[in-house]
C-alpha cells in the first residue's frame, strides 16, 4: 500500500512538472520504476498506460485554458505516434540486463539536456506568430516518440525544447500543444509494449496509482504553467534525472563501481545541481528585476 501512496504521489508531482514545464513525466515517472528493479520495457510500458489518461486530461485542461495549436498537435502528434510504435517493440526485444543501462544513459542524457538547456538559457521567444511546418515537425514528432518509447520517456524532452528553440510559439502554447498530442504517442507505445511483452509483466496497480496522481494534478498544471518559473522548474527536476539514472548506471554490471566511487560521484552532482538551481534563480529574479524596471518609466507619468 506505502507503494502505492508513494506511485500516486510521484505521478501528481510529475504531471505538475510536466504540464507546466512541457516535459519530464514519463522521465522522471520511469526513472522511479527502474530505481526500485522494474523490468525496462515493462517500466515504460506502465508509465505509457498511465500517460494515456494523464495526457487526456492534460490536454483537455491546456485546450481549456487556451494553451494548444491544434495544428502543431496534428502534425507532431500522427509522427510520434509512428516512431513510439517502433521505439516500443524495439525495446521489448532487447534483454533486462541490456535494456536497464541503456535506459538508464537515455534518460541520463535527458536530464542532463534538460539541466543544461533550462539553466543557461531560459526560454527563447524570437520570431513569434511564424508557421511551424511538416518538414520541421514530421522528423521531429518521430525522433521523439522513438526515444520516448525506448527511454520510458522523451516526448516532452525532445520536442518542448526544440519548438522553443524555434522561437515561433508562445511557451504556453507549446508546452499545451506537445502535452496534448502526447496522447497519441502514449496510445501507439502502449499497443506496441503490448505487442512485444503482453500485460503478464505489468503491474496495473501500479499504472492506476500513477494516474490517479498525474489526473489529480493535470488542471492545476494548466494553470500554472502561466505562473511557474520554468528555468527555476528545469533545473531542480534535471538534477534529479540526472542523480538517479547516474546511480542507477554506477550500480550496473556496466560500471560496478565502488562504494567510495559512487558517494564521490553523487557529492559532485549535488554541488553542481546546487549551483544550477541557485543560478537559476537568480537569473529569474534578474529578469522580473529588469522587466520592472522596463515598465516603470512609462507608468511614472501617469502618477505626476
Amino acid at each position: 500500500m506505502r507503494k502505492l501512496v508513494l506511485l500516486a504521489l510521484v505521478g501528481l508531482g510529475a504531471q505538475l512538472v510536466d504540464g507546466s514545464l512541457g516535459m519530464a513525466y514519463g522521465v522522471t515517472s520511469t526513472t522511479l520504476l527502474l530505481a526500485i528493479g522494474t523490468n525496462p520495457a515493462a517500466a515504460s510500458a506502465t508509465v505509457h498506460l498511465a500517460e494515456i489518461g494523464t495526457t487526456l486530461v492534460s490536454g483537455a485542461s491546456h485546450w481549456r485554458f487556451g494553451n494548444v495549436d491544434w495544428k502543431v498537435v496534428l502534425k507532431i502528434g500522427i509522427p510520434g505516434a509512428l516512431g513510439a510504435f517502433a521505439g516500443a517493440t524495439f525495446l521489448s526485444r532487447l534483454s533486462t540486463e541490456t535494456a536497464a543501462p541503456v535506459m538508464s544513459l537515455i534518460l541520463l542524457a535527458l536530464g542532463l539536456y534538460i539541466l543544461i538547456r533550462f539553466t543557461a538559457s531560459g526560454l527563447p521567444t524570437g520570431n513569434l506568430g511564424q508557421p511551424l511546418r511538416k518538414r520541421f515537425l514530421t522528423p521531429l514528432g518521430l525522433v521523439a516518440g522513438f526515444v520516448d518509447a525506448t527511454g520510458g520517456g522523451g516526448w516532452g524532452p525532445v520536442g518542448t525544447p526544440a519548438i522553443l528553440a524555434s522561437g515561433r510559439l508562445e511557451p504556453r502554447k507549446t508546452i499545451g500543444s506537445i502535452d496534448t498530442s502526447e496522447f497519441l504517442v502514449a496510445i501507439a507505445a502502449s499497443v506496441g509494449f503490448f505487442v512485444g511483452i503482453g500485460s503478464e509483466e505489468i503491474n496495473f496497480a501500479w499504472v492506476a496509482a500513477l494516474l490517479l496522481g498525474g489526473v489529480i494534478a493535470a488542471p492545476i498544471a494548466a494553470w500554472l504553467v502561466r505562473h511557474v518559473p520554468p528555468r527555476v522548474l528545469g533545473s531542480a527536476v534535471g538534477g534529479v534525472i540526472i542523480l538517479t539514472n547516474v546511480r542507477t548506471l554506477l550500480r550496473s554490471d556496466w560500471i560496478d563501481a565502488s562504494d567510495g566511487v559512487r558517494w564521490a560521484c553523487y557529492a559532485v552532482i549535488y554541488v553542481a545541481w546546487a549551483a544550477a538551481v541557485a543560478y537559476s534563480v537568480r537569473q529569474h529574479l534578474a529578469a522580473n528585476r529588469t522587466a520592472a524596471a522596463a515598465v516603470e518609466p512609462a507608468v511614472e507619468p501617469a502618477r505626476v
